[in-house]
């Protein structure tokens, strides 16, 4: 597939999905999204990727759904959530490899709840993150309902839904929404720093801790403490774990395949 609405590439292990409209704040049309999730498939499937990196480029991470699109003759919002952004959210929790995000601007709408279905969202000091769905008369999707209540606590999710104030990237920090925000210059060096540490950590371990984040949301404790038992023995039997071991009693760095 020839991409035109995303830039793609594969270094060292770790695959990065920059969104490449940035005439129009990278907002997510049919093309782009369909992109975004060919890419994600073929990352999924490739061995070699260990770590994925998704990004902006321009002056925006993304300003969410691209409206003169969503009110074109024909389309149906069903039909954009059921193709498009659900698709795009369920793929980035299933993957089995930590998924970073690096928002460079403003992250609107659909374009914030992506970047906060990342494992880990990074975030330029001058970035913002608004639930803009309201207002034009909408409710939040892409997860939004789903993950903030999870991050912030019911009566800061519905605030953020209902009043949309802009979220900046020290508040969103300091509110547990996102992992970190660093200076505007620092972002892609520390992002890209990030990733290609997570690609060379024990990434099979990553895989089956995200599993298990994943499964807890909405299980017990009794359930999650069955699903620790099995996803452990999982680890335990792996290449990682006992080239973990061996590394600490040999006093050496320990060199992960991910497998």
């Amino acid at each position: 597939m020839t991409y035109e609405k995303i830039l793609f590439t594969i270094s060292d292990g770790v695959a990065t999905i920059t969104l490449n409209r940035p005439d129009k704040l990278n907002s997510f049309d049919r093309a782009m999204s369909l992109e975004v999730i060919h890419a994600l498939d073929l990352v999924n499937d490739d061995k070699g990727v260990r770590a994925v990196l998704i990004t902006g480029e321009g002056r925006a991470f993304s300003a969410g759904q691209d409206l003169a699109e969503a009110i074109a003759p024909g389309t149906k919002i069903q039909d954009i959530l059921t193709t498009q952004y659900n698709p795009i959210v369920r793929r980035i929790r299933a993957l089995n490899k930590p998924v970073v995000a690096a928002v460079n601007g403003v992250a609107a709408g659909a374009g914030a709840n992506i970047a906060y279905a990342c494992d880990l969202t990074l975030a330029a000091e001058s970035a913002s993150f608004i639930q803009s769905f309201i207002n034009i008369g909408l409710i939040p999707d892409s997860g939004g309902t789903f993950t903030l209540p999870r991050l912030v606590g019911m009566q800061r999710a519905f605030g953020q839904m209902i009043l949309a104030p802009k979220v900046s990237a020290k508040e969103a920090e300091g509110l547990g929404l996102i992992w970190k925000a660093v200076p505007d210059v620092e972002l892609m060096n520390e992002a890209n720093a990030l990733v290609k540490k997570l690609a060379q950590m024990p990434t099979k371990a990553i895989a089956l801790t995200k599993q298990a984040l994943n499964r807890g949301l909405d299980g017990t404790l009794d359930t999650q403490l069955d699903t620790e038992n099995e996803l452990q023995t999982i680890a335990g039997a792996s290449y990682d774990y006992n080239e973990g071991v061996k590394a600490f009693l040999e006093k050496r760095k320990p060199v992960y395949k991910g497998e």
